[in-house]
């Protein structure tokens, strides 16, 4: 895709697509979520989105400068999700722990296009949105600007790291995924006490809690030491 995106006032279609829709940025990304949901990167082309959508490829070109333009589309849509319907509680580690859980969500969803788009920075209207309302939070709470950015910054990279981490076995084949669940229990739960025995303590542990994601654990452990952060910062 070139650098030729029509002005917002020119983009509409003054006719449907053969399949009877009118094109719109917010139908483009709709589609192009479902391509790359179904096929991965590599439907995320003009030729397949111009088939799916019943209509000339090169009328993606009004709304998007390149892929790489729609992909930044498709990350803020998912950030936009992960927002939508949110409501403050005036908790801010309740709060947090809610946006958290919400960015993880949205991610997993979709998991063929977090793995492209997790960790881009869009800087669009959903992305910014998300960013004033996390140092919001954090500000409101009572954490200096310095440690505010910090623990932002840490969050955020955490929530979408474990989402891109947590997709990717999402979108691992499925026998290949059985296998690797296989392993804690065919492996590490056989080991002898005598050479690993950290391991075979826990084993029975290991097989349970390696199932499902660390996220949510994770998640706890950063807003205790935020936690801990700001009662030191408010009592010097």
């Amino acid at each position: 895709m070139s650098e030729r995106v029509v002005p917002e006032p020119q983009r509409r279609r003054r006719r449907p697509t053969k399949q009877g829709v009118v094109l719109s940025r917010e139908l483009i990304i709709d589609t192009a979520l479902r391509l790359v949901e179904q096929h991965g990167a590599d439907a995320l082309t003009v030729r397949r989105l111009g088939a799916a959508l019943g209509s000339d490829p090169s009328a993606v070109y009004r709304y998007f400068h390149s892929t790489d333009d729609l992909l930044l589309a498709i990350a803020d849509e998912l950030i936009g999700r992960a927002q939508a319907g949110w409501q403050p509680t005036g908790d801010w580690r309740a709060d947090l722990r809610a946006i958290g859980l919400r960015i993880h969500s949205a991610y997993l969803a979709h998991p063929q296009a977090a793995l492209l788009a997790a960790h881009r920075t869009t800087g669009r209207s959903h992305e910014t949105a998300a960013v004033e309302t996390i140092l919001g939070v954090l500000r409101t709470a009572g954490f200096p600007d310095p440690e505010a950015v910090g623990i932002y910054h840490a969050f955020v990279d955490q929530s979408l790291g474990f989402a891109a981490l947590d997709a990717a076995a999402l979108a691992l084949p499925a026998a290949a995924a059985t296998a690797d669940l296989r392993v804690w229990q065919a492996s590490y739960a056989r080991l002898d006490a005598t050479t690993h025995p950290h391991i075979a303590a826990t084993a029975h542990l290991l097989t349970t809690d390696m199932r499902r994601s660390g996220y949510p654990y994770a998640l706890d452990l950063l807003l205790d030491a935020a936690t801990a952060r700001l009662t030191a910062a408010t009592t010097r």
